[in-house]
């Protein structure tokens, strides 16, 4: 009896798809009279595979960048998008690099509600797999080197980054300014590492503990946002959800709050109970989108 795969189901789905892709690249073996392997064999007879010839033939973008035949698809597609006071207002596509063509604009939900807003700010490019996602970030410039005032914005695809998107709109958002002149070799990395988690889904507890039931249960998060401003970095991570206080929310606001402890610990590289705040610098805050519009002590925050 073989013993089952001690893969996680992704893992396993990514590995059978490598499989198959080097199943395609490589016919099988031909016999000296012309036919194939399978048609010499007699009736009944199982056919010993070569796991390693056709493991060599697999290549990812870990491999070979520029020539991978294989993709691993992500649990769902995600958008870029890209702002800066240097191209406002200008028709063209707002990409710190020449080098990507501007990609088509489709109807996405809410747009109109954000209003002229969302004029400035232009949609990059879309990908659905970790190799798309690599051959984009080895292509744009880092945080610590795009100019003032400019941000990335990494959601899913479908959801522009304003609030009043409806993905957005009971939601709210972790964030952290990060004092720019302490941070400026860090922040390229700590960038990264929030896309990661983003996009590997490893943000939210419901889906990463096994307690989902469905079979694409929704993630809490729909984008991750890194900002440069004249004397800090600013990374942040929107939620669909953002609880409102009422008791019959404590779960919504532990799940929340995992969230939070996720982002300061795995992704930042911060002990749990680390103070943070000082000058241009905050803690791990959440703040709902609707209490982010309210001044002083009436917003009520969220530290970890």
């Amino acid at each position: 009896m073989s013993a089952s795969s001690s893969l996680p189901a992704p893992a396993t789905q990514a590995a059978k798809a490598a499989l198959s892709a080097a199943l395609a690249e490589n016919p099988q073996p031909v016999s000296s009279n012309g036919s194939s392997a399978d048609e010499d064999a007699e009736p009944g007879e199982i056919q010993e595979v070569d796991m390693q010839a056709q493991a060599d033939g697999i290549r990812t973008v870990f491999s070979d960048p520029s020539n991978f035949n294989v993709k691993h698809p992500l649990y769902s597609p995600w958008t870029l998008w890209f702002d800066s006071p240097a191209t406002k207002g200008r028709n063209l596509p707002q990409t710190p690099m020449t080098s990507f063509p501007q990609t088509p604009i489709p109807q996405t939900p809410g747009a109109a509600a954000a209003g002229g807003w969302m004029d400035d700010i232009k949609r990059v490019i879309t990908f659905d797999s970790v190799e798309e996602f690599w051959g984009l970030y080895n292509h744009i410039v880092p945080p610590s080197q795009l100019p003032q005032k400019a941000n990335y914005y990494l959601f899913k695809e479908g959801i522009i980054p304003a609030w009043e998107d409806d993905a957005n709109k009971n939601g709210g958002k972790w964030s952290i300014q990060l004092p720019k002149e302490k941070n400026r070799n860090n922040v390229d990395k700590m960038w990264l590492y929030t896309m990661l988690a983003a996009i590997g889904e490893t943000f939210d507890p419901y889906l990463t503990s096994g307690e989902a039931t469905e079979p694409h249960p929704q993630s809490l998060i729909t984008g991750v946002i890194v900002s440069t401003r004249p004397q800090f970095y600013r990374l942040s991570i929107w939620t669909r959800l953002a609880p409102s206080g009422g008791g019959e929310e404590d779960k919504l606001r532990e799940r929340i709050e995992t969230v939070g402890r996720h982002f300061k610990t795995s992704v930042l590289g911060y002990a749990e109970g680390q103070k943070l705040a000082g000058p241009l610098a905050t803690e791990v805050e959440f703040l709902s989108h609707k209490d982010s519009e309210k001044k002083g002590k009436a917003a009520k925050k969220i530290v970890v």
